[in-house]
């Protein structure tokens, strides 16, 4: 299973991918630092899912999100938004924009493989 984490801060993309590796998800792990970089890699490379921070330089989550989207070739790729947003109305946001789960950083190994499964329909 290939996933790309996109995040600006490398210390979290470390983070992401050990805990990746940590919950059996740690197979072909692609990084980003920002959506454009992302949207680049995209442009060559199939991924499985996409785990994306929402605050970053050159182009936010959010907007990352929505081009994603725009796209029918990503129709049916998951993606979760690992961010510190936590109000209720960013959730929100994220959501209607096209993400399909949502974990508000600090999070636990559990709750990335939680998240995971759910928006790969292994758990209800």
């Amino acid at each position: 299973m290939r996933i790309i984490t996109v995040d600006d801060s490398s210390t979290m993309r470390r983070i992401i991918k050990n805990t990746l590796k940590k919950i059996g998800y740690g197979d072909d792990i692609l990084e980003a630092e920002n959506g454009r970089e992302a949207l680049d890699i995209l442009s060559t490379k199939d991924v499985d899912i996409i785990i994306t921070d929402w605050n970053m330089p050159i182009m936010d989550g959010l907007t990352f999100v929505k081009r994603i989207r725009s796209d029918s070739k990503y129709d049916d790729t998951p993606i979760i938004m690992v961010t510190t947003e936590a109000a209720k109305e960013d959730i929100i946001a994220a959501l209607q924009s096209g993400v399909n789960n949502y974990v508000v950083k600090p999070f636990t190994p559990d709750v990335l493989k939680d998240k995971i499964e759910t928006v790969l329909g292994l758990k209800d």
